[in-house]
């Protein structure tokens, strides 16, 4: 329940960030009448992903059992690369998200003829790429979880994200963002191995991967994966009681590659300046 919480909590605050820069840029600008149009790329964006989760996983309901691992295997593959590059992303653009959105909002309001629909575009494309995300990540792990915790963790999640992007609106509530990134950032690297090892697996289920299939140890006894930490361990981070040289090598060499990346220093990018001519 944890790992889908944090995950679907980290997202849905992304969303509402640029929902709530968006809305008061739109505020400050004396253009609150287009704010119909924010909502409506809004819904638009959260329809896209519904239907993209919901047709994958109907998707693969149909499939037999080695098609079904495959079909896990290239989920997780997937998500692993997008929780990658939302980590990354955001640790790059967070100083500058905002000067970044004001600029496309100004541009798709004063640069084209068709107003209304240049701005619920700009909304919905920047909404469901955090949608989308949340998505590949949510049938990874939804897949390699059983019983209802996993999809009640994401709706807490979301509905807590949702309280605290109008509060920090509203102005009830300040929230240390860069922390906040920081640390989730980090915690999703560690589940992004996880799933990484587990996909490496299913691979090999599937019949795809054969090789390095040596086990390296084997502590099932002493803290099985079917067992109450265990199963917790295994649902937060991939946790196996066997792995195998391919499995574990995987973990591994990912961890440690994207924690070097990820606490290295890195120059912040320039700012984007708004014209205070034009905007009061």
């Amino acid at each position: 329940m944890l790992v889908p919480f944090l995950i679907m909590l980290r997202e849905g605050i992304e969303a509402a960030l640029i929902v709530g820069i968006i809305a008061s840029y739109l505020q400050q600008t004396g253009r609150g009448q287009w704010m119909p149009a924010v909502w409506i790329g809004v819904f638009l964006a959260a329809a896209l992903a519904l239907l993209v989760g919901g047709g994958l996983e109907l998707m693969s309901a149909e499939f037999p059992q080695k098609q079904q691992e495959l079909f896990e295997a290239l989920i997780g593959l997937v998500a692993v690369v997008i929780l990658t590059s939302m980590v990354f992303w955001m640790r790059k653009v967070a100083r500058s998200v905002k000067h970044s959105l004001q600029a496309a909002l100004d541009q798709a309001l004063t640069g084209s003829r068709h107003q209304v629909a240049a701005l619920i575009a700009m909304v919905f494309f920047a909404v469901a790429r955090e949608g989308l995300e949340t998505v590949f990540f949510l049938l990874a792990v939804f897949q390699q979880s059983e019983g209802p915790s996993a999809p009640i963790g994401a709706l807490l999640g979301l509905l807590l994200a949702v309280a605290i992007g109008f509060a920090i609106y509203s102005g009830s509530m300040r929230l240390n963002l860069s922390l906040f990134f920081r640390w989730t950032g980090l915690f999703i690297l560690v589940v992004a191995a996880g799933i990484l090892g587990n996909s490496v697996m299913a691979l090999h289920e599937a019949g795809v991967w054969n090789s390095l299939q040596t086990v390296v140890f084997d502590i099932s006894a002493t803290l099985p994966m079917d067992g109450p930490t265990g199963s917790v361990l295994a649902g937060m981070f991939g946790y196996q009681d066997a792995p195998t040289v391919s499995t574990l090598g995987a973990y591994l060499i990912y961890l440690v590659v994207a924690l070097v990346a990820f606490f290295m220093p890195h120059a912040a990018p320039a700012p984007v300046n708004s014209s205070p001519a034009t905007h009061p």
